[in-house]
């Protein structure tokens, strides 16, 4: 088997492990991992030879992107405080932690190197967070929680690893010095993504069609971070504040095509992506195996005790952070998304898995210094990085879904369905609004507005059914089962229409572009 073949065999992978999972109950990353670590001891096949410099850059923008689009600026803004607690402050402090521990029990391993293992370990993956929560049902507050945690700590925990890395390189440390480049690569990744978003806002305006602006957010993830890269700013930061901007305001809302075939794409990549970064993780076992031979005992150990830091401290992190955070959420009057008890704050704990960020970076750690020397104690650093990943995900991602089910931790079904029951009647009513200013402008036939009364009531009916119990009109149920009913006639209609397009495709002489547009405006109506 050679590269390109093991390529294919695990985007096919990350295909089957989503229905396996969901069957099996355990999150799609968690088994590609397993396909990995099992490929990874199989004779067959070869070792992964892949750039450590292109893990970063090409893996985590699509994976960046794909997932702000699941969530908005709001989100990010009701959970500052315990984003910031999460995804600043425990990385600085698990940093420290890991590398005063490996600095103590890592005979001669400098503290430089410590901290730069620390960094490399420190961050909860964005992927296998939002990938594992978003499975489980878990409360909406905890998934905004634990995305905004996976989004932001890869920029403190990369800015720390880097500043390590160089310390260890060139032998020299300026505090002030690293204090500076921090500031100033979250400056440059702002004003990068910031550029960045407008100009593709504009930019997709002038394109127009659907295929290309949906090829041009493909592009921009990855412009946006090599670019900051390349300004010596924070490329993960460019990437989501760029993403956050085009959710912000290039949605047009009667921009149908766009936004449903924008949808179906970017989960195709998410998709295939995460597949691939997560079966990476479990192939790189080739290495962690070299590595090992001869001193299992003494590399398990250390991994051990690293593992054991970065649980623990997450745990004492979370404990008096919650407090802290409910307590300042007390004294104000506008609802902030925070874990409401013991058992959220727990499962928050759990789901504290490393991934591909933390792969990459300790890939990427340099063979040589400066002077020309081996970088110390290099692949015992890489061991131990390995030993937390796969503890934390593999172990931490089997348990999870039984650990939520134990504690009971679900979302509120009840709250949801209120809220898209309000939604689809503000819906309802913004139809029925805009029907009233046409009507003083028309002058529309009495039957044309009692029909397209009928519409407006159609609109809530179908996101929601529930809203008919807030028509306070006679006989609702019978509409609601006529509409139902027309609505199966209408259905059978269209399919009968496109059955028959469809066979025009073989007929001689048709134009198979004219009726895949054809075909492409009935299936638009059929989603009507």
């Amino acid at each position: 088997m050679d590269q390109l073949a093991l390529l294919f065999v695990l985007l096919l992978g990350a295909l089957v492990s989503v229905p396996v999972g969901d069957r099996l109950g355990l999150p799609a990353p968690v088994l590609m991992t397993l396909f990995g670590i099992v490929l990874a001891v199989a004779d067959f096949v070869p070792n992964v030879n892949i750039p450590p410099e292109l893990i970063l850059p090409g893996l985590l923008p699509p994976l960046l992107y794909a997932a702000v689009r699941r969530t908005s600026w709001r989100q990010f803004t009701a959970n500052k405080r315990p984003i910031f607690l999460l995804a600043v402050a425990l990385v600085f402090v698990t940093t420290v932690c890991v590398a005063v521990v490996a600095g103590a029990i890592v005979p001669g391993l400098p503290i430089a190197a410590a901290v730069a293992l620390g960094a490399l370990v420190a961050p909860p993956d964005p992927v296998a967070a939002t990938a594992v929560a978003g499975q489980l049902g878990l409360p909406r507050r905890l998934v905004s929680i634990l995305e905004g945690e996976g989004l932001f700590n890869d920029v403190t925990a990369i800015v720390l690893y880097h500043v390590a890395i160089a310390a260890v390189v060139s032998g020299t440390f300026s505090p002030w010095r690293a204090g500076l480049d921090f500031l100033l690569s979250a400056v440059v990744a702002v004003a990068v993504g910031l550029v960045l978003g407008w100009g593709a806002n504009k930019l997709m305006d002038v394109l127009g069609d659907a295929t290309l602006q949906i090829g041009l957010t493909l592009l921009v993830p990855y412009v946006s971070y090599v670019l900051a890269e390349e300004l010596h700013g924070s490329g993960v930061l460019a990437v989501l504040t760029t993403a956050l901007f085009i959710a912000e305001y290039a949605t047009d809302a009667d921009d149908v095509m766009t936004r449903l075939a924008g949808y179906t794409f970017w989960d195709i990549v998410d998709t295939l992506v995460t597949g691939v970064a997560f079966g990476l993780i479990g192939l790189e076992l080739h290495n962690a195996i070299r590595t090992a031979s001869g001193r299992w005992g003494e590399l398990l150990g250390w991994a051990a005790a690293i593992v054991g830091v970065v649980v623990v401290v997450r745990l004492m992190w979370l404990l008096p952070a919650t407090w802290l955070t409910k307590r300042l959420h007390a004294r104000r009057d506008y609802d902030e998304e925070i874990p409401t008890s013991w058992r959220e704050t727990v499962v928050m704990w759990w789901s504290g898995m490393r991934g591909v960020a933390s792969v990459a970076l300790a890939l990427a750690i340099p063979l040589k210094t400066d002077d020309g020397s081996a970088f110390p104690d290099r692949d015992e650093i890489v061991f131990i990085a390995f030993g937390v990943i796969m503890a934390t995900l593999v172990l931490q991602g089997l348990t999870l879904p039984w650990l939520v089910k134990r504690l009971g931790v679900r979302a509120d079904t009840d709250q949801e369905k209120e809220f898209e029951k309000e939604l689809a009647v503000r819906a309802a009513k913004a139809a029925r609004r805009r029907l009233k200013e046409i009507e003083q402008v028309e002058d529309l036939p009495e039957e044309v507005t009692e029909q397209m009364l009928r519409r407006a009531f159609e609109i809530g009916f179908r996101i929601s059914p529930e809203v008919a119990e807030d028509e306070r009109r006679e006989g609702h149920d019978k509409r609601a089962r006529r509409l139902k009913r027309l609505r199966r006639i209408q259905q059978e209609m269209l399919s009968a229409a496109r059955h028959e397009v469809l066979a025009a495709r073989s007929e001689p002489g048709a134009d198979p572009e004219i009726v895949d547009r054809v075909l492409r405006h009935l299936d638009v109506r059929s989603l009507r």
